[in-house]
C-alpha cells in the first residue's frame, strides 16, 4: 500500500533538509533529490512494525525560553 505525504525541502549550508507536514520525520542530503529520498526511507522505517525488544524510555528535558 503506498499513502502520499506533503514535504517541504529547504537549503541549510550545503545541505538540503526535507520535512514531512503529516508526519514529524525529517531528513537532509547533498541535493534536493537526495533530501527527498532520504525522506523517503525515513517514512518508510517509521512506519514499520516495532522491533524492539523492551519499549522505549521516555525523558524530560528542560529548556530555558526567553532569557536574555
Amino acid at each position: 500500500m503506498t499513502r502520499p505525504f506533503a514535504a517541504t525541502v529547504w537549503r541549510e549550508g550545503d545541505w538540503y533538509v526535507s520535512q514531512c507536514l503529516e508526519v514529524d520525520v525529517a531528513s537532509q542530503g547533498k541535493t534536493e533529490e537526495e533530501a527527498l529520498a532520504n525522506l523517503k526511507e525515513a517514512l518508510e522505517l517509521h512506519f514499520e512494525p516495532p522491533q524492539a525488544t523492551r519499549p522505549p524510555m521516555v525523558r524530560t528535558v528542560e529548556v530555558e525560553i526567553g532569557a536574555a
